[in-house]
């Protein structure tokens, strides 16, 4: 079996597992687990968005849930000056309608990552992580001292945005929502890896001198693929916030960061789905964990530090091996 055709199977796989998923838990009785799997694609969203930049492009952002809680907040303010009555700054109406919140908290993202992404690039190594890292807690605190919108309590979105012809206080309506999203997103994910543009990504992640030798500018491409995949954080989030319908400072915390570059490691780092699988396979343990102790990170990192030192590439690619050889 070649390597294309194992990455199509398992998203063929994949796909299966996520449309019979919310019948499978309506015939087990347990409805709750639609919820976990909504959460698992928002969280592979953020988390593939990440791996574009950390896996194809060698960029370790330590500061991606700035643009994960940008889009939320997208969702909450708007709605907040919806339910109100009040336009934002004056002259802009809120609104409760995906089909406007969601492409405003992309491209608000996208702005900011570019702004961000604009002088995080003009370093490399040790200084792009710790500037990432800054301006992702600067937007944090930000937020945190933003009164009007909560502060640190956040921002309660009551009901969640809605989609024409569809009930979206229904969850298993939100669920097939966000997999069609998902599945959108990853379909342009895998032409864009697939892509001139990926090629050239991947190039500048291995040498920048060879690429500036035959005439690429490095900062361009990579300050473009910033831009990407802040968008694409940017988007769950405000999937997030519709989920939860709810938006707080939490979401910009260093702590969020860290999460979706261990869903990326879990998962396997330069691969399209694997931070899905990583995402799914951090949510699960976290859940089983944490019902068996308060502790539960602790035993988190020792099945980290086993998939990193013994996968060879993380779970999908053990997933892999073992499918491969049988076949």
């Amino acid at each position: 079996m070649t390597q294309s055709s194992s990455k199509t199977l398992l998203g063929i796989g994949l796909l299966a597992v996520f449309l019979a998923l919310p019948v499978i838990a309506d015939m087990l009785g347990q409805p709750a687990l639609t919820s976990l799997a909504t959460r698992v694609l928002i969280y592979g969203i953020a988390a593939a968005s990440l791996n574009f930049i950390l896996g194809f492009g060698g960029m370790v952002s330590f500061g991606h849930a700035a643009f994960f809680g940008v889009g939320g907040y997208v969702v909450g303010i708007l709605y907040q000056h919806y339910a109100s009555g009040d336009p934002l700054f004056g002259f802009l109406p809120g609104t409760n309608q995906l089909l406007i919140t969601l492409p405003l908290a992309i491209l608000v993202s996208g702005a900011v990552a570019a702004i961000i992404g604009a002088l995080s690039l003009r370093t490399s190594g040790i200084q792009f992580i710790m500037i990432t890292l800054a301006f992702a807690q600067m937007l944090f605190f930000f937020f945190v001292s933003l009164k009007a919108y909560g502060g640190d309590d956040g921002l309660i979105i009551r009901r969640a945005n809605e989609v024409p012809g569809l009930n979206m206080r229904d969850k298993q309506t939100v669920y097939y929502v966000c997999l069609a999203i998902a599945v959108l997103f990853f379909a342009l994910l895998t032409r864009l890896v697939n892509s001139r543009f990926g090629y050239v990504l991947a190039g500048l992640r291995q040498s920048e001198q060879r690429m500036a030798a035959i005439g690429l500018h490095a900062y361009r491409y990579k300050l473009v693929a910033f831009v990407i995949s802040g968008m694409g954080a940017g988007l769950a989030g405000a999937l997030m916030a519709n989920f939860m319908r709810f938006a707080s400072p939490d979401m910009l915390h260093w702590t969020k960061s860290g999460e979706l570059m261990v869903m990326v490691i879990l998962g396997g780092v330069g691969t399209v789905f694997g931070p899905l699988i990583g995402a799914g396979t951090f949510i699960v343990l976290e859940t089983l964990l944490a019902s068996w102790t308060e502790n539960w990170q602790l035993g988190l990192g020792f099945i980290l530090l086993f998939v990193v030192l013994y996968t060879q590439g993380g779970v999908q690619a053990l997933l892999q091996r073992v499918f491969g050889s049988r076949s």
